[in-house]
């Protein structure tokens, strides 16, 4: 039950041991180097007074938006945290990716004094598309967006169409106060909840030369999500994301509010876009690359008109984003360079191999993944990722982690000769030797799961190449 408002001016000291333990707890182990102070806060806190992000969260008067979909949330957090930090906001968010319950509820137990008070004016929650349906009611945001809906570990959430379901049912009963942006691109996304009373937007891609007119093997919604019949697109820009229209039923993609008008993108970087919305055109010049990064910057520059934010200030903000934990992270490795990239699905792994297909010369990689209960137990989707597309232009491959040897089947079935592929279980020792194949002043592209990632930066750190605690 929650707390009345007179309860809630009055001492509170649950709220406050919580608090104060989740602070003890995040500053402990940031001294003692055993994480980083982004989950464990708030799962300290919650086990004390499980309704510590409603009362400190959804008592606010800061202006919160919550960012879920099966990619980009955390990119495109991040891009609309500093929009908020250019119009001059105070502004707490997850900057990590830690995105479950205890990652959400860590903002409030960092952002808080102990007396529950925040001085925010700006909170940006990236959800986990599970956590949402937790976290929403507690959060109560001004605004929701969904970036996109892929096949994403299915053993732990389900098939597409069920957190889907989860999504919208959440959805339909925001308030009328409220506003929602959808990804018009995405059939099953830009479907959601109809007779919402949330104020609806779309976001979405416009711009001409971007992008096929074929969805790319592994697209999951293909199919009208109304009767069944195949989509027609106009153009197909990541999967299944595009310009659609259904030939039976007449089902395509709704008129968008915030769309890409223009974009000039090379392969690395800068990137150019124009952005149209309903107050007006934004435009800016950003140093990320990839065409899943001009998703990103739309629905970015569609939250900030969500929150009424001034855009051109925005902008200027949008156009200093570098990338995020894990997101094609360059990271410097003595007189060689590391790229580091978190993929956990054919989509995210596939946009990302296609964005660095563009660099020039051949490349090493180090490919790793693990079969953990976090990182999804079911890795069938890897056959589904477009390894052919690069193949030729790999002078190495290293493969970690406990699925190693499969990795290395599919980069051979690829048609990467046996020689250059190497298996090499363990994380840091694949690190080494990766680095080693790359060479004095060489390139190691690492593409790796959740556990993985964290291994790999854990051995980074003992190096010196990235900090403890990572910062932009």
């Amino acid at each position: 039950m929650r707390e009345t408002g007179k309860k809630r001016n009055g001492p509170r000291p649950r709220l406050t041991l919580a608090l104060g333990a989740g602070k003890l707890a995040g500053s402990t182990g940031r001294l003692l180097k055993v994480g980083g102070g982004t989950s464990l806060p708030g799962m300290l806190a919650r086990a004390i007074d499980p309704d510590v992000l409603r009362k400190v969260i959804g008592a606010s008067k800061a202006k919160k938006i919550a960012i879920t979909g099966s990619n980009g949330k955390t990119t495109t957090s991040q891009m609309i945290g500093a929009a908020g930090l250019a119009n001059g906001l105070r502004v707490s968010q997850n900057r990590t990716g830690a995105n479950m319950l205890q990652g959400v509820t860590t903002v409030a137990v960092n952002a808080a004094n102990l007396r529950g008070e925040l001085d925010d004016d700006l909170l940006v929650f990236e959800v986990d598309e599970g956590t949402f349906p937790l976290a929403i009611p507690e959060l109560q945001p001004d605004v929701v967006m969904v970036t996109n809906i892929f096949r994403d570990q299915l053993d732990r959430y389900g098939e597409l169409y069920k957190v889907a379901n989860g999504l919208e049912r959440v959805i339909r009963e925001l308030p009328a106060a409220a506003t929602v942006l959808l990804n018009g691109d995405d059939p099953l996304v830009a479907n959601f909840a109809p007779d919402m009373r949330a104020r609806r937007l779309y976001f979405g891609l416009e711009a001409r030369g971007l992008g096929g007119t074929v969805p790319e093997h592994a697209a999951d919604t293909v199919r009208c999500v109304k009767c069944q019949q195949y989509f027609e697109y106009e153009a197909v820009y990541i999967s299944h994301l595009g310009a659609y229209r259904c030939p039976n039923c007449g089902y395509a993609r709704p008129r968008l509010d915030v769309a890409l008008t223009a974009a000039e993108m090379r392969p690395q970087g800068p990137t150019t876009v124009t952005i149209r919305t309903p107050g007006g055109e934004a435009a800016l010049t950003m140093p990320l690359v990839g065409i899943h990064n001009v998703y990103n910057v739309t629905g970015a520059i569609g939250g900030a008109y969500a929150l009424s934010l001034d855009l051109n200030k925005a902008a200027l903000g949008l156009a200093k984003v570098k990338p995020a934990f894990g997101r094609l992270e360059p990271i410097q490795a003595g007189d060689q360079t590391v790229y580091l990239s978190f993929v956990k699905n054919p989509t995210s792994y596939n946009t990302i191999l296609r964005t660095i297909e563009g660099w020039p010369g051949q490349k090493h990689v180090l490919v790793a993944a693990s079969n953990t209960v976090v990182d999804g137990e079911d890795f069938a989707w890897f056959w589904d990722v477009e390894v052919e597309e690069i193949a030729r232009d790999l002078l190495s491959v290293t493969c970690g982690g406990t699925k190693g040897e499969e990795l290395a089947m599919r980069f051979k079935y690829a048609g990467v000769p046996e020689e250059k592929i190497e298996v090499v279980h363990d994380r840091p020792a694949a690190l080494k030797a990766g680095l080693r194949k790359a060479g004095p002043q060489g390139s190691l592209f690492i593409f790796a799961g959740y556990t993985p990632t964290l291994e790999l930066r854990r051995a980074m750190t003992e190096r010196g190449w990235v900090s403890h605690v990572w910062k932009e």
